[in-house]
């Protein structure tokens, strides 16, 4: 652990023998209204999602969506999918209710749409993300892309090469 990169979060699974997973990493949350999310509490929902309607994700990020005059904010996903779902507001509405349960940070602001608004989803085209690294010279097992944001740096670039042609 004393040569592992600050940032990431471990959590402890047994302390013997000794056992941690990579939970996380610091700097990969939404925290623009107080939800508090997590890359794990991200994961695990879009795991329960993936599982109820049987999609795989290739790749996504989630921003958030700061509220306007006239509109709450919300959190946009940017997922692209090797299976997409049937329904993707099923499963977007399952991604929201894990999301809800495990998180109550979360589903405070969720409760009767009062301070975030429904989660959307933009379906990534094929090759984007992939796209994108190239792009930006970040190909290779190192360079990953970040899964979640509490800006909107990273999902306005890929939502801008979303529109173009493949690189």
């Amino acid at each position: 652990m004393w040569r592992y990169q600050i940032g990431d979060t471990v959590r402890f699974i047994s302390t013997y023998p000794h056992k941690i997973i990579i939970s996380g990493r610091t700097k990969h949350f939404i925290n623009a209204f107080g939800e508090e999310m997590m890359i794990d509490n991200a994961e695990k929902a879009l795991d329960a999602a993936c599982e109820a309607t049987g999609a795989t994700i290739k790749e996504f990020t989630a921003a958030p969506v700061y509220m306007g005059a006239e509109t709450k904010g919300t959190h946009q996903w940017l997922i692209e999918f090797d299976n997409p779902p049937a329904d993707t507001s099923a499963f977007m509405k399952i991604m929201d209710d894990n999301l809800r349960e495990n998180n109550s940070d979360y589903d405070a602001k969720r409760y009767k749409d009062i301070t975030l608004d429904t989660p959307q989803l933009v379906v990534a085209r094929e090759g984007l993300f992939f796209d994108w690294l190239k792009k930006k010279k970040k190909l290779g097992g190192q360079n990953k892309v970040p899964r979640l944001a509490n800006n909107r740096e990273y999902i306005d670039q890929l939502l801008e090469l979303n529109e173009t042609a493949h690189i």
